[in-house]
């Protein structure tokens, strides 16, 4: 779908006949025209969830848009040229706002609505603070828990279980389309689940009724199962909430059966995570899996910077932040897998796409390049499949690049033909790195050992992993090595545990948040995963795991204390370079925090000098 706005009327003619945006003044609406973005919305796609659709003020260009409740009840239906957003219709329960035509939409950040009201006051009357609307920062207004707080973290406390609004609604395979239209009218639900013998079979969302059934011009009586996902991913009844949150995001699903071993018990939606800005995660990751070309996702990558804002204005802890932003980065990687096979063809053999680092760990933020490799199944012949793989693995490192993933400088990615190998090549890397452990093979050690399936058949890796583990755990020599080669990277701590700034060139008198606090923290949680045999890949939790064997149980409630806390300071010095429209770093100036902070900084960086120094003691040569 091309984005241009449908109508004969520029942008700016738009702009100057409203009656709101009509009030500025002629130069400011020559250069908002040049800077707005059309955003174009399918019929029948959501928009946006709560926290997002009220983040900014949003203008309705053409088409229609439907604002739904919580029960995905219509509440209103908006025309051309209408508002909706921030400011707009407090007293409605808005939850959701959903595409019943194709749609045009422009979005507007609410920094601009104040420069508005400034330039032009009489707009404070079409564009309210939303202080004003609910009562918010008022004298005497003490905030409830849904208004401030890690929304992520509130997500992951709660259990699935607490999102249930009812019974599962359940049709047997062989009801027809029609009459399973019927009874998901009645019953005023967006989906069915087909259960039979209290086995579930499959699932059939009003999106399937419209696209697979009425599109398709497929005759209503036949059986549901006909236009049915089969075998639908599942979620534990006791799960926390996060987990389903990601499990949307990282495959482009909207509904999610909620299963207690064999047993069926509910079904969430999208719509049922809508925590101020958690849920935009997934909204952003189907945007992306619409696309069908590399203009589209660059588009869509843009709007990963401003998550990591939303995250961060709503003080969400940094694991939960990494998690998100490291599965809209999956969901780029895979869609650039799919827009490629459909170029190239379907792969001639299997292949699993990796990744490595911190997207690998699940801990990425808004500034990161791309490490990747690829593991082919053994049957690869260089001949026959070479050109494919290597035409395919360039592909989408180039349009990770383009998406702002930059390509790692020293060339750990799947384009290089050594990181683009069958899995018995791979098999004969580790074990050269394993034994014979030189400084490359430290640090190829570090980056590969970091690995997590991303597209293709995981097995591949899974295997090749676990043998990596074999030869890793109790062989002291490489694991004295692997240390090593952690202690290189030292927190920035001077002789009497004050802060040690950077005392020369570009970041003179900075510290670098990254390679010298979170970094040690990563190494550290590495050797203890190989020491272990541990195939956790995520820092948080190697450090749950290694916690009474390779580290005390108090160690790793500090060391994982203290990677919380330097994740989230770089993260939120990260969300103020951004608004300050200075491109983002890990380069952090201890005058622009707090005392309290700079005092929490040196306790971390003490936590860390501490358990350096004992790891060293007991893997010394």
């Amino acid at each position: 779908m091309s984005s241009p706005v449908p109508h004969p009327l520029t942008l700016l003619d738009r702009l100057q006949q409203h009656r709101v945006f009509g009030l500025l003044g002629s130069d400011a609406l020559a250069a908002l025209a040049g800077s707005l973005y059309v955003q174009p919305i399918g019929a029948g796609d959501i928009f946006a969830a709560k926290g997002l659709l009220h983040e900014q003020l949003h203008w309705l260009l053409s088409g229609t848009l439907e604002l739904l409740d919580a029960n995905e009840e219509v509440l209103l239906t908006l025309l051309p040229g209408e508002l909706f957003g921030h400011g707009q219709g407090p007293a409605l329960a808005v939850r959701v706002a959903r595409a019943r035509t194709d749609c045009s939409v422009v979005s507007f950040e609410t920094r601009l609505l104040e420069d508005w009201r400034q330039q032009v006051p009489a707009l404070a009357y079409f564009l309210p603070l939303e202080a004003e609307q609910h009562g918010l920062g008022l004298p005497g207004h003490t905030p409830s828990p849904g208004e401030s707080g890690d929304p992520a973290l509130n997500l992951m406390t709660t259990p699935v279980r607490a999102l249930i609004k009812r019974t599962p609604f359940t049709l047997p395979p062989l009801t027809s389309i029609r009459d399973a239209a019927a009874r998901m009218r009645e019953e005023r639900v967006s989906s069915v689940l087909i259960v039979e013998q209290g086995h579930l079979f499959g699932l059939v969302t009003d999106r399937d009724l419209r696209n697979r059934a009425v599109a398709a011009d497929l005759d209503t009586q036949r059986p549901i199962m006909d236009i049915a996902t089969l075998a639908p991913m599942t979620i534990e009844l006791n799960s926390p909430a996060f987990d389903a949150l990601l499990l949307m995001a990282r495959h482009n699903i909207h509904h999610v059966p909620v299963v207690e071993g064999d047993q069926v018990r509910g079904m969430i939606t999208a719509t049922d995570l809508t925590e101020q800005h958690s849920t935009s995660a997934v909204y952003l990751a189907g945007d992306i899996h619409k696309q069908t070309g590399l203009d589209g996702l660059q588009r869509a990558s843009r709007q990963i910077k401003r998550l990591q804002q939303n995250l961060a204005a709503a003080k969400a802890s940094a694991y939960s932040t990494g998690h998100i932003l490291t599965a809209i980065t999956d969901a780029l990687t895979a869609r650039l897998l799919q827009l490629g096979e459909a170029q190239l063809g379907p792969a001639p053999v299997d292949y699993v796409w990796v990744a490595a680092g911190s997207q690998a760990r699940n801990e990425q933020t808004a500034k990161s390049d791309q490490d990747n490799c690829m593991v082919i199944d053994d049957s690869y012949d260089e001949v026959r499949h070479g050109a494919y793989f290597k035409a395919l693995s360039q592909f989408v490192c180039d349009g990770l690049d383009a998406c702002g993933y930059i390509y790692c400088p020293g060339e750990m990615m799947a384009m290089t033909d050594t990181w683009r190998q069958p899995r018995s090549r791979w098999a004969e890397y580790f074990s050269r790195w394993t034994g014979q452990p030189d400084p490359k093979s430290l640090m190829l050690t570090c980056v590969f050992f970091d690995l997590r399936a991303v597209h293709g058949k995981s097995e591949l890796l899974e295997d090749l992993r676990q043998g990596v583990l074999q030869r890793t755990q109790g062989n002291s020599i490489f694991l004295a090595y692997m240390v090593g080669n952690a202690l290189t990277h030292q927190p920035p701590l001077g002789m009497f545990k004050g802060l040690s700034t950077i005392r020369s060139g570009e970041h003179k008198g900075k510290i670098d948040l990254k390679h010298t606090g979170i970094v040690p923290i990563v190494d550290l949680a590495r050797v203890y995963a190989l020491a272990g045999g541990d195939a956790a890949v995520n820092t948080h939790e190697r450090l749950l795991s290694a916690a009474g064997g390779a580290i005390s149980e108090q160690g790793a409630r500090d060391l994982r204390d203290a990677l919380e806390f330097l994740a989230f300071v770089r993260i939120q010095h990260q969300a103020r370079q951004m608004a300050q429209g200075v491109p983002a770093d890990n380069f952090l100036n201890p005058d622009d925090i707090s005392n309290f902070e700079r005092t929490q900084l040196k306790d971390a960086f003490t936590v860390v000098q501490s358990l350096q120094s004992v790891l060293s003691q007991r893997y010394s040569f």
